[in-house]
This record gives structure tokens, sequence and C-alpha cells, in this order.
């Protein structure tokens, strides 16, 4: 019997400021590694909560998605085990909200940076994935989709 193949969700925040984007440092099996504030979907949640939910827990800011950047679809092969990942993301960007310096950021992330666009180009080799950049380039062309183009049904809310 065949194992039926399943992408790992993700959710990633596109957050620009004063010309500036918020990226995160984290940890990773590969080192440190540059990122957009970004996650796993959990069940019970909307990617656009998932958003929202991994932008505080990675960066202590408050985030309220209000777009679509876009939806990709990438495909990972660790160097050191081999394994074998696709991502499907859904990254957002929207309203960034307070700070909040007490709170502890998630494990494995270092510290958040902001940093220009050609910073992030010139970053590349740190990077995460090849989305970072995509997602950057997709948000400075103007890449956007209203909220509702991902719909969520109520069943989601409900208990197993």
């Amino acid at each position: 019997m065949s194992t039926r193949w399943r992408p790992s969700v993700t959710v990633a925040a596109v957050i620009e400021r004063d010309g500036r984007y918020l990226l995160v440092e984290e940890e990773t099996p590969e080192g440190l590694r540059l990122n957009n504030p970004a996650g796993h979907l959990d069940p019970g949640e909307a990617p656009a909560e998932a958003c929202a939910r991994e932008t505080l827990e990675e960066t202590a800011f408050a985030f309220r998605p209000t777009q679509l950047v876009g939806v990709y679809l990438s495909r990972f092969r660790r160097p050191a085990t081999g394994e074998d990942v696709t991502y499907l993301r859904f990254a957002f960007c929207g309203e960034l909200g307070e700070h909040d310096a007490t709170r502890t950021l998630d494990t494995g992330i270092v510290r958040t940076l902001w940093l220009t666009p050609d910073e992030i180009r010139a970053s590349a080799a740190r990077h995460r994935s090849p989305l970072v950049l995509r997602c950057l380039e997709d948000h400075l062309r103007g890449t956007r989709y209203p909220l509702d183009l991902v719909t969520t049904d109520p069943s989601i809310y409900q208990a197993a």
C-alpha cells in the first residue's frame, strides 16, 4: 500500500514598515537562517489565524492579516538526513500591532530583524527557503488578494 502524500501547510507574514521588512533569525538543522515570521497551520485554525499566532509567537508583535500575498508550493530535501518535505505556504500581509517587550520569543528564534529589500536579497544564502525572497518580491510588486480567497469551513472549529 502506498503512503498518501501530505504537504506541510505553513503560513508566513510579509510585514513592511518604513521600507524595511520584519524577519526572524532562527536555529534550524542547517544552522542559523533568516525567515519570514512563519510556522505550521495547527488543527482548528484558519490560515490567517495561524499567521497572526505565529507572528506573535516569533516576534512578540501583534499582527492582523488583511490580504493574501500568495500561495506557494516548494520542495526541500534536508542535507543532513535526506528528508524530503513539500511545503504549501500561505503568505499574508497586514497591519502590525503593538510589540510586547515582555514576551519570550518562540523556541529556536534568536532575534528579529528589520531589513531593507536589498539587505534581504544580499542575504539569500542564509534564507530558510527561497520563498522568503519570492514573497518579498511579490509584495514589492503589489501582489495582493482578498482574504476571502481562502475559505475556512466552520467544520475546522469543531472538536474531532
